[in-house]
């Protein structure tokens, strides 16, 4: 038996004091309890630090959004998408599923899940109030699963710092009052990346099935993230036998299409022309590519001007319109094929904010976004860009590749319509985690070479 256990070592000497008109009355002093992390393991400790931290990074980040909501209580939906949502939103909570706005037609403009997530919210007073609210609820959970999604990339600084970022970055909050898909798309890319981290790691059939179900349903969110599929499809292909990784693969694309299948087959039963996820895809296009877009301060973006002589003919679908927008469209890319590289290149510096910032903010405030809120985001983007790249390129060899198929998604989605915020948006969340990620790096580099 050791001389610890044996009770060899002296006992500690404790301190007495006497209480005041008693002779000869004393109280030993207790010995004051250590702190509650004193025996746990330093891992432990710090884990503990980081929970704290991103709890607090996401009150700080409710508190604000909730303050921004609140803000919005009497003002109502501008015309612009958000009142399709809020209108679907609104018919489905009374049976009339999936409607047009004006006609009360088959809707599809957009897909489903966005609607589908407020309807619940549109059963109560002061609905439009309320789908906001849902909305709100929806970005306010992006911060700590940045969180997670940091500790899973980075470890502790790199989740702390993530949620710090997130719950103050204002291209992400600004999108969280509002009656529209964003906050859906970026709350479903980190889920997305935290599953794709899962297959990374465990590379397993139910991993590629977990992956695929909600790629697929941030496809039901934004369509153009249907990209997610394909790229994504990719993990494994360098470490893993291939005919192993063509399973997974497959497995991930077979899950995005099962998830999307039934709004696919409802769609077709609903219209004239064949729809697979919306009749958006005609507009959008059009809109993109007139005389507008292709010269002077708008050229990379988007104006409902291009409609100007465009009407929907009697008797019309969504379907059939959008099957007429999108044929002028490519009609008027093949007249004016000459002019493509320099719209896209115009397209992808305005995604980026290095072209047509005026424009970019006008866009935002027609989207109902605060025009200070758009300008803050703009120069909170230059600051953050810079470290992501950093970050991106640190990580190349161990996860940056994990993150590459989102910032590829929206570089397809810009160069292929237009350059504006709102397409960015669900970039966003791993612009935030690259960040940090560099950040993180260049400190440690500094702190070394310090040190040296």
């Amino acid at each position: 038996m050791s001389t610890v256990a044996a009770g060899v070592l002296p006992a500690r000497r404790t301190a007495t004091t006497r209480l005041p008109g008693v002779a000869g009355t004393s109280v030993v002093e207790q010995a004051p309890e250590p702190p509650a992390d004193a025996d746990a393991p330093p891992e432990a400790v710090a884990d503990r630090a980081t929970q704290r931290w991103v709890v607090a990074a996401t009150v700080v980040g409710a508190v604000w959004r909730i303050g921004v909501l609140i803000s919005k209580w009497s003002q109502g939906l501008l015309f612009n998408d958000s009142l399709y949502y809020s209108f679907q939103a609104h018919s489905n909570a009374h049976g009339n599923w999936f409607r047009l706005v004006f006609t009360n037609g088959p809707g599809a403009e957009h897909p489903p899940l966005a609607s589908l997530l407020m309807t619940p919210a549109s059963m109560l007073p002061h609905a439009v109030f309320w789908q906001r609210a849902t909305s709100t609820v929806l970005g306010i959970a992006v911060i700590p699963l940045l969180g997670l999604l940091g500790l899973r990339l980075g470890g502790r600084r790199v989740a702390i710092l993530a949620a710090c970022i997130a719950a103050v970055y204002p291209n992400l909050w600004m999108n969280d009052a509002l009656v529209m898909s964003e906050s859906t798309a970026s709350l479903l890319m980190v889920v997305v990346l935290l599953c794709a981290w899962r297959l990374h790691q465990r590379f397993d059939r139910r991993s590629a099935m977990l992956l695929g179900a909600v790629i697929g349903l941030a496809v039901l969110a934004r369509s153009e993230l249907i990209l997610l599929a394909p790229l994504f499809g990719f993990i494994g292909w360098r470490n893993h036998d291939h005919r192993k990784w063509i399973k997974r693969a497959s497995l991930v694309l077979v899950s995005t299409g099962m998830v999307v299948l039934p709004w696919m087959v409802y769609n077709l039963t609903r219209f004239e022309q064949p729809v697979l996820l919306s009749t958006n895809d005609g507009g959008v296009l059009l809109g993109s590519n007139c005389d507008q877009t292709y010269s002077g301060a708008q050229i990379g973006g988007w104006l409902t001007g291009c409609f100007d002589g465009f009407v929907s003919l009697p008797g019309e679908d969504p379907s059939q319109l959008s099957r007429r927008e999108r044929s002028a469209a490519l009609h008027y890319i093949s007249n004016h094929a000459g002019r493509v590289p320099l719209v896209v290149a115009a397209r992808l510096l305005r995604t980026a904010d290095l072209y047509g910032l005026p424009d970019l903010v006008r866009m935002d405030v027609a989207d109902e976004r605060a025009r200070w809120a758009s300008w803050s985001g703009i120069v909170c983007w230059w600051l953050l860009a810079p470290f992501a790249l950093v970050g991106l390129w640190r990580s190349r060899r161990t996860v940056g590749w994990l993150l590459c198929p989102p910032l590829l998604a929206g570089v397809l989605t810009a160069a292929l319509f237009y350059g504006a915020h709102r397409l960015r948006s669900p970039m966003e969340p791993v612009v935030v985690v690259c960040a940090a990620i560099g950040i993180v790096s260049c400190v440690g580099v500094g702190r070394s070479r310090a040190a040296a």
